[in-house]
């Protein structure tokens, strides 16, 4: 007989209580199943064990014996030895990928997460908190999109960055995804206007209450839709419903999927060697957004989208940051402590008093619009830019002018022909009747 752990003793003794009470008829089988926590074909094997052999037919008979799943020394000395000297930085799903795509490790994800905990690599998993229930993803691409920024040190030094990306709820594919110094106005213009020229206007935002977005007069309360940032203004001109989220649960499918990020992206540029923001942008856009997308995009519920071709909407104009202001007598413009000369135009004599609108565009230039007359225009440097030479239009009116002053000298068809106009005495009644001849 083997020698048994006091653990073990008193295990045994449980099962045996359980097990006389279901006998005693005091329970049923499936109570004592369910007291045990086994399912109704193991107590059944219990029961015949203790009726054949006893008390010892209850204790583990996996005691001492070898696992057939056993994992070689070897191989698992080279398991910690690779995530010590090489990838010390990556959690253990992105380990694990590494061991099967790089290595040929094909162990399972459950043991390398144990084999790690269990040599004191990787700290063991918070417990779960509440149950929560999922909101369904929305059934075509471009009806939802996510939109936020995380803060991170993305090249693991003392730099901090914010990475804007951009999320179909359908499919969880990131159509856009950039670092940047901070989350901002112009920096959350940028990413939804390269969405929409790439893919096409989607129906609705999702995204924080942060100030870019909403006006929200009490911290923590609700956001005031009266009052639009530049963020919404330019929403609602291309009817794009913007919806604020009032918790982070509420964002949990962008929050995760930051999470991805945090978890990888400073790993891939550390094994890529890239140091600086251009380049792990340009790192973004031409390999790694596709292969996040290869890995965690999922398929949509329906086929089709929502997207709608944005047609001839001023896309530069909607994203830029608009101002309002009255034209001085000198018709200039003052817009934080600089000021702005409009020329004179061809359609009106001055501008003084006009309210007339700035539009800052992304890319620095600065435009100044009245109604639908664009009136001045100056570069990113704040010169003035060379007004664009408009080729003439169908409906001129100067050959309508030229025309009729010279109406009466106009040569008619007859006489250009070298014949005289005919006249009603020569011939041509004034009238024709039908049927006659």
């Amino acid at each position: 007989m083997h020698r048994h752990s006091e653990a073990a003793w008193e295990r045994t003794v449980k099962v045996q209580d359980v097990i006389l009470r279901a006998v005693a008829k005091q329970i049923t089988w499936w109570q004592a199943a369910e007291i045990l926590g086994i399912s109704d074909r193991s107590m059944r094997r219990w029961k015949g064990r203790y009726e054949e052999y006893g008390y010892d037919g209850l204790f583990d008979r996996r005691k001492g014996k070898p696992s057939p799943k056993r994992v070689p020394l070897q191989q698992v000395e080279e398991v910690l030895r690779l995530y010590q000297d090489r990838y010390a930085d990556l959690n253990v799903r992105h380990f694990h990928e590494k061991l099967g795509e790089e290595h040929g490790i094909g162990l399972g994800y459950t043991w390398v997460k144990l084999a790690l905990q269990g040599a004191g690599l990787v700290k063991k998993g918070h417990k779960r908190g509440v149950h929560r229930k999922r909101r369904p993803r929305r059934p075509l691409p471009g009806m939802l999109l996510h939109l936020d920024g995380s803060k991170h040190r993305w090249f693991q030094d003392d730099r901090w960055y914010d990475l804007i990306e951009v999320l179909d709820d359908a499919t969880s594919e990131t159509y856009y995804a950039q670092l940047v110094e901070e989350e901002s106005t112009r920096t959350v213009m940028a990413a939804l206007k390269d969405g929409i020229e790439r893919k096409g206007r989607f129906c609705a935002l999702y995204n924080d209450r942060a100030s870019h977005f909403f006006e929200t007069p009490q911290a923590g309360g609700p956001v005031d839709r009266q009052r639009l940032t530049q963020v919404g203004r330019a929403l609602k001109e291309l009817g794009i419903q913007m919806i604020p989220a009032y918790s982070p649960q509420a964002r949990g499918r962008g929050e995760r999927r930051f999470g991805t990020w945090q978890g990888r992206l400073p790993q891939e540029l550390r094994l890529a060697g890239i140091t600086g923001v251009e380049e792990a942008n340009r790192f973004l856009r031409e390999r790694y957004i596709a292969e996040i997308n290869h890995k965690f995009s999922v398929a949509a519920a329906e086929k089709g989208h929502a997207f709608v071709p944005v047609g001839g909407s001023d896309l530069d104009r909607i994203f830029s940051v608009q101002t309002e202001r009255v034209v001085a007598k000198d018709n200039t413009v003052r817009l934080d402590n600089r000021v702005w000369q409009i020329e004179r135009t061809s359609w009106r004599g001055t501008l003084a008093g006009c309210r007339v609108t700035v539009c800052e565009h992304l890319d620095g230039r600065v435009t100044i619009v009245h109604g639908p007359h664009v009136v001045a225009r100056y570069t990113a440097e704040g010169q003035a830019a060379a007004k664009k030479r408009r080729a003439p239009r169908c409906g001129n009116d100067a050959p309508w002018k030229a025309w009729k002053s010279q109406k009466a000298d106009f040569p008619t068809l007859s006489t250009a022909l070298g014949n005289p106009a005919p006249t009603p005495s020569a011939g041509f009644p004034h009238s024709h009747s039908v049927g006659g001849g």
